[in-house]
C-alpha cells in the first residue's frame, strides 16, 4: 500500500468493460524531480465515483495498492506481465477529509519520486 501527490492531468470516463466489472482511469503528474512524472492509475467496482469530487489541475494526495499479473497468449502460449497501480483512496491535498469511506488497512507506507530514484534499474 502507497500513497503520492500530484496535480491531477486526466479524469477519464468511467468505461463498463463486461456486466460484472468496470473501471476508471486518472492521471496524476508528480513534479517532486527533475522530470516530471505522468502517472496511470485505475478505480474499478464501487470506487469508480472517488474522483468526481476533483477536476483536472486539482492537488490530490492517491492511497493505491500495486498490482500485477500474469497473462498467457492463447495462441503461442507466450507469457506476458502486467502492472496496474489500484487507487482505493483520495484526498484533496492538504484536506483532512477524504472522499472514501474509511477503510481498516494494517500500515500504508508513503511512495514518493524522489525516495530510491537510485534504485531504478533505469
Amino acid at each position: 500500500m502507497f500513497n503520492i501527490t500530484g496535480t491531477l492531468k486526466v479524469k477519464n470516463a468511467e468505461q463498463q468493460v463486461s456486466d460484472k466489472f468496470r473501471k476508471r482511469e486518472f492521471v496524476i503528474t508528480d513534479s517532486s524531480s527533475q522530470y516530471p512524472q505522468h502517472i496511470s492509475f485505475q478505480l474499478t467496482q464501487d470506487k469508480c465515483s472517488l474522483i468526481d469530487s476533483c477536476k483536472v489541475g486539482d492537488e490530490i494526495k492517491v492511497f493505491f495498492n500495486l498490482r500485477g499479473r500474469e497473462w498467457k497468449s492463447p495462441k503461442d502460449n507466450e507469457l506476458k506481465y502486467f502492472n496496474s497501480l489500484e487507487a482505493w483512496k483520495i484526498e484533496k491535498a492538504g484536506a483532512a477529509q477524504s472522499s472514501s469511506a474509511p477503510i481498516s488497512e494494517p500500515d500504508v507506507t508513503s511512495f514518493s519520486a524522489s525516495e530510491g530514484e537510485s534504485d531504478l534499474p533505469f
